[in-house]
């Protein structure tokens, strides 16, 4: 099938015009076929699109705006061990296998966390034309994923070395022991400073 006589029938709309008792396209223009040339333009296409419920007013933060990947990558990074880890991450979406290296897994080749902060930084720029923005007195995204940002920088530089098994919450971790039958909890207190 030719993507280009597809996209033309269905920006017809013939069905939703018969709806509508109108005519007209059902977009204002064809579609777009842009290049991507760079990181830099992947990366910058990347926040446009899962911005856009945030420019729009339909959602007020990332973590909250339906159908974008930000939203899946948010939720799934706060239940992985390890979100940076490309195994850990939504397995329909490509995931961010970390900065360029000489051994490049497959994925975008950025840290997951980076991505995340970069969205939450970038929607709290105002734009004159743009209806929504994510509010300068909303606490940074670390806070509200209840990471506190003063051990942010000794979690990324220690992660394997702090961490043996499980990693989360002390509330996640007694859970996930309890439904295991530990008698023990193994790195609770670990869990309890880093992830209250």
């Amino acid at each position: 099938m030719d993507i280009s006589w597809f996209m033309r029938v269905l920006n017809e709309g013939r069905h939703a015009n018969a709806e509508d008792e109108c005519s007209g396209r059902f977009w204002e223009g064809r579609f777009k076929s842009q290049a991507l040339l760079d990181d830099a333009a992947l990366i910058a296409c990347m926040a446009y699109v899962d911005l856009n419920p945030v420019r729009a007013k339909m959602a007020n933060k990332p973590e909250t705006s339906a159908h974008t990947s930000i939203k899946k990558r948010i939720q799934k990074s706060q239940t992985a061990h390890s979100p940076n880890h490309p195994q850990q991450q939504v397995k329909t979406l490509l995931p961010f296998a970390g900065n360029p290296r000489e051994t490049m897994p497959k994925g975008l080749p950025f840290k997951l966390t980076d991505y995340i902060e970069l969205v939450d930084l970038s929607g709290r720029i105002i734009r004159e034309d743009k209806r929504g923005f994510i509010d300068s007195a909303l606490s940074p995204i670390l806070q509200r994923l209840n990471i506190e940002p003063e051990h942010w920088a000794y979690l990324i530089n220690n992660f394997e070395s702090k961490f043996k098994s499980f990693v989360g919450t002390a509330y996640k971790l007694k859970q996930v022991c309890q439904s295991l039958g530990y008698q023990r909890i193994p790195g609770i207190r670990g869990c309890e400073t880093y992830f209250p």
